[in-house]
């Protein structure tokens, strides 16, 4: 992050997104994370739960998040509801920077500010995964799987 930084998050508009469509994670990230235009199909198609942002630094789009909100985990029926981070995109040349860190500061904010308790986010597990990353933050496995990743929870409390 730059000194004196305007850093936030911006809603998705016309103005906004070819940046947001511009944002590349490295190559050998690509596996872990969709890009986002998929992720914004994905929105469109979830407008109740997902909520999808850009991440700006002064003038710069450095990044993409989407957080889900209130899913029904197990699509049952609700047994299980669960808010969490959907994507994080970090631009290549914007990584390292505390711009992931600021985006599940943010979701963690969001999630706290509508009551809850936990964040959630699965992860692709490998050597240029964001495993490490997300650890880091304090998050833990709590033992599931799903689709192959690994299911991670922050506790809010």
């Amino acid at each position: 992050m730059t000194k004196n930084t305007t850093l936030r998050l911006e809603e998705i508009t016309p103005k906004n997104l070819d940046a947001a469509l511009g944002i590349r994670v490295r190559p050998d990230q690509e596996f872990a994370v969709a890009p986002v235009v998929k992720s914004l199909a994905e929105a469109y198609v979830h407008p109740g739960s997902a909520w999808p942002r850009l991440i700006v630094d002064g003038d710069r789009a450095v990044g993409f998040l989407m957080a889900f909100l209130d899913i029904d985990w197990h699509e049952d029926g609700g047994s299980v509801v669960r808010s969490g981070l959907w994507r994080l995109n970090i631009a290549a040349e914007e990584q390292g920077r505390g711009y992931g860190r600021f985006a599940v500061e943010s979701v963690a904010a969001l999630i706290r500010a509508r009551g809850g308790e936990e964040l959630h986010v699965t992860w692709h597990p490998g050597e240029t995964g964001p495993e490490r990353f997300y650890l880091g933050l304090g998050f833990r496995g709590n033992g599931e799987v799903v689709e192959g990743e690994t299911v991670g929870v922050l506790d809010l409390t």
